[in-house]
């Protein structure tokens, strides 16, 4: 298997983008393919504003931010991907749009490139069944901001060779990244363990063991965790957590994935979080 020189990514958004960077920065070709041309521009612009940030921090220069951008092509044809040993699929999470996207990937792509998924709840193994290619297919779950969070699941689906594994795996290592090696189930690990956390979070909040400000203070400084539970849950939606909880209690069909009422009323209620203004917290 050839060493992954160029990478392809499909979607242009804040996943796609900040993996382009990441690759970008690290010395990689990058083809980042989108619908449109705005959606393209828009990526590429992010892109660039990140990279203004690191040079007022002085973490690199702007000769070191001419440099990589100068390594991502952008486009709207996915002929362009033709030239990549990896393309990686960072579209929508909704799972007849990513097999759209993979079968159309796997026509037009030579039998040896690697194709990855960078999915936060899909099963790698039935996407890679949807492709002639599932013994070069694999998950890599990248976590956001991609540029600054060093962590990458690599999801093996039952049909992944060692050798996609190993290449895709030398691959995040070559981006500085932190890789680690998980089997295909529901939530992979992070997600697995962090989101029936923040499930008992919301238990605990409506037992009235404590109040929410307490809670995520005694997570944060008994468990070193940066931000509380129920400050985290508004970060990322509730109606985001408890679509993860419905998935897992669907599919391991286990009692202790039950979400929590308290969540199910707030989302009822369209108290979201950050983005609708109120959650556990009001903003």
């Amino acid at each position: 298997m050839s060493s992954i020189q160029t990478v392809g990514i499909v979607g242009a958004g804040t996943m796609g983008n900040g993996i382009a960077q990441a690759c970008a920065t690290s010395g990689l070709q990058v083809v980042m393919v989108d619908i449109s041309d705005a959606a393209v521009q828009k990526g590429l612009a992010t892109v660039a504003g990140s990279l203004d940030r690191l040079i007022k921090k002085e973490k690199i220069t702007t000769a070191d931010k001419d440099t990589a951008l100068a390594r991502i092509q952008v486009s709207t044809n996915y002929d362009d991907l033709k030239s990549a040993q990896l393309v990686i699929e960072a579209a929508t999470e909704n799972e007849a749009l990513k097999i759209k996207i993979l079968q159309q990937l796997d026509a037009l792509l030579a039998p040896e490139v690697i194709v990855a998924t960078n999915t936060s709840s899909i099963s790698i193994t039935k996407l890679a069944a949807a492709t002639q290619r599932a013994d070069r297919f694999i998950g890599m779950h990248f976590f956001n901001p991609v540029p600054m969070m060093a962590l990458v699941e690599i999801i093996r689906g039952l049909q992944t060779s060692d050798a996609t594994h190993d290449a895709v795996k030398a691959m995040a290592e070559a981006l500085g990244k932190s890789p680690i090696t998980v089997k295909n189930a529901p939530g992979f690990v992070v997600n697995r363990i962090l989101v029936p956390m923040i499930n008992e979070a919301f238990f605990v909040l409506a037992e009235g063991t404590a109040t929410a400000e307490d809670i995520d203070a005694g997570m944060k400084l008994g468990t070193n965790q940066p931000i509380g539970p129920l400050a985290l849950a508004d970060m990322i939606g509730l109606d985001v957590c408890l679509a993860v909880m419905n998935v897992y209690i669907a599919e391991f069909n286990d009692s202790k994935y039950r979400p929590a009422p308290l969540l199910k009323e707030m989302v009822a209620a369209g108290w979201l979080g950050r983005k609708t203004g109120r959650g556990v917290y009001t903003y």
